[in-house]
């Protein structure tokens, strides 16, 4: 990637940017000689400064924040914050920019479709852009050197990532680099869901499974970018869900859904009605419950535009296990535990079907499946009445 561009230095107070073929790229990520300055100049300066910055809360509603400000902001609020996560979230929020410029054109470049063939550990058909995704996601992490390792939907293992300039690194990042591919030769809406945690084992030395192994209770920040109508990027590090909108004029993301919460209930449903038949009878019972009461079925097929929309107007979307998938199909470290962590902290909730909560549940492989229920905590409740009232099994 060039740095032939346009430099601003006044788009965002104290950091440099650099403008190519609209996306707005820092310096930092452009080259691994300089891996942590700007960021590290950055983030001491609004350390210095803080008791005379307002608090995100403080700042009026028609005045616009974009990620960066808002992330060095809300580090004040973490006594314990050395610019780590800061760094990570605005690497992943690079990431975003790329592959949202890719998914723009997939109609127009060869890259929709099939990867040859290829399927990933869970069994899922490749599509050239999850491959694209994934590769410009590890690329971003590891350039900037501030997470030891990553583990992502699409890979066997593990990836360790090396030092840069002798750091040690204290977390690790586990994504689904796009959720939903298929649909994208459909042009229909796909994201990137992704969790961050903070490492167990030693950090002078390399990274094990163990620190991936977490209950999602563990992660320190979850979130997702959703490529759509427009490209939103929603995240959490444990005070609230808030969300930001790309405004491609100046290549940044712009906060523009401010302490958002889900709605308390709804009367709308997701879930692939198709398998009906082949649900568990309490799920069935439920399914017909929704439809006697006229609810409304919403069903995309792809996890993370159904959960936005459930964040946003409400409602439950469910996957249970099959016939086929008797443990669930979806990913617990992937999928469901960052989703949980988000939707908990807007106000709802997230369970599998044994009724556990799904930030309780402490994975014992990389891609372990799990059940789920999850939304506006009304229906997630009325859900689980209809599990204990019909269930054939002890609970």
């Amino acid at each position: 990637m060039s740095c032939a561009s346009v430099w601003y230095t006044n788009v965002t107070p104290n950091l440099l940017f650099c403008f190519e073929n609209g996306i707005c790229l820092h310096l930092t990520r452009l080259t691994k000689q300089l891996p942590r300055l700007m960021a590290t100049a950055t983030s001491k300066k609004a350390a210095q400064n803080g008791a005379d910055q307002p608090s995100i809360a403080q700042i009026p509603i028609n005045r616009i924040v974009t990620l960066d400000e808002f992330i060095l902001r809300s580090e004040k609020d973490f006594s314990y914050a050395t610019g780590e996560l800061t760094g990570l979230l605005r690497d992943i929020g690079v990431a975003a920019k790329i592959i949202n410029r890719e998914v723009n054109k997939a109609g127009l470049v060869n890259i929709i479709g099939e990867a040859n063939g290829a399927e990933n550990q869970s069994g899922d058909t490749q599509q050239k852009l999850d491959v694209y995704a994934n590769e410009r996601l590890i690329e971003c992490l590891q350039n900037s050197g501030e997470c030891c390792a990553i583990a992502s939907e699409e890979n066997d293992d593990i990836i360790h990532v090396p030092p840069v300039n002798s750091k040690q690194s204290h977390y690790v990042v586990m994504f689904d680099p796009l959720d939903g591919s298929s649909n994208i030769d459909v042009n229909m809406s796909v994201g990137t869901i992704f969790a961050i945690y903070r490492r167990k084992s030693d950090p002078s030395g390399p990274a094990s499974l163990t620190d991936f192994l977490q209950s999602g209770m563990k992660q320190v920040a979850a979130g997702y970018v959703l490529y759509g109508t427009s490209t939103m990027l929603v995240y959490t590090t444990g005070r609230g869900v808030n969300g930001f909108t790309l405004d491609p004029s100046i290549g940044e993301f712009c906060l523009s859904h401010r302490n958002m919460v889900i709605p308390e209930d709804s009367q709308t449903y997701s879930v692939n009605q198709g398998y009906y038949s082949k649900f568990d009878l309490e799920m069935r019972r439920y399914i017909d419950n929704c439809s006697d009461q006229n609810f409304g079925l919403r069903y995309i097929g792809s996890m993370v535009s159904d959960v936005h929309r459930i964040l946003i107007q409400g409602g439950i979307f469910l996957y249970p296990s099959t016939r086929k998938y008797p443990k669930g199909k979806l990913r617990l470290l992937y999928e469901c535990n960052p989703l949980a962590m988000l939707i908990e902290q807007a106000g709802g909730k997230a369970m599998n079907t044994q009724l556990k909560r799904i930030l309780d549940v402490t994975p014992t492989e990389l891609h372990q499946r799990c059940t789920i229920a999850i939304g506006s905590p009304k229906m997630v409740d009325d859900l689980k009445a209809f599990i204990e009232r019909y269930s054939a099994l002890p609970l």
